[in-house]
């Protein structure tokens, strides 16, 4: 049964600067994937040293539905490969934000990374968002974990 169909929303994309229309837009790998593979656009390679934080741009910029955001995820290849992650991951694109994506990546590895344009660099997922209302209440409803914390699930 094919239900993507079913699931999908629209969402505007701009591409910023005209330099950079040969980089392919952000696109599913597979039928089944959840997201979607997101590139750099340089004017010059990039070079990430270990334990370095770059800001890397997309020159693209979106326009999501309300009721929706972005999430930026790292890539499981460069991660694994290279020590590469997304450091705020998963980061959010809000759906009133129209500024240039861009990706906040990490050298958790231990020799010099180099990025180029066009280079895949992380992957974004589009999610549903719920709103909260909060109501302040003085009690809660118990729980089998009740207020044991990290750690404690029962695992060790």
């Amino acid at each position: 049964m094919k239900v993507s169909q079913m699931n999908e929303v629209n969402v505007k994309i701009k591409r910023i600067n005209p330099d950079f229309n040969n980089i392919e837009l952000p696109v599913y790998s597979t039928p089944d994937s959840s997201g979607m593979d997101i590139r750099a656009a340089l004017m010059e390679d990039l070079y990430i040293h270990p334990g370095e934080i770059i800001l890397v741009p997309t020159n693209l910029s979106v326009e999501i539905p309300q009721g929706y955001e972005i999430q930026v995820r790292p890539r499981s290849g460069l991660a694994i490969k290279n020590g590469i992650g997304v450091l705020n991951s998963p980061g959010t694109i809000d759906a009133d934000y129209r500024g240039e994506i861009k990706i906040i990546l990490f050298n958790f590895g231990k020799i010099d990374f180099k990025i180029s344009s066009g280079d895949r660099i992380a992957q974004i997922v589009l999610s549903k968002v719920y709103t909260v209302k909060f109501i302040e209440s003085g009690d809660l409803s118990s729980s089998t974990r009740g207020e044991g914390g990290f750690g404690h699930t029962g695992h060790d």
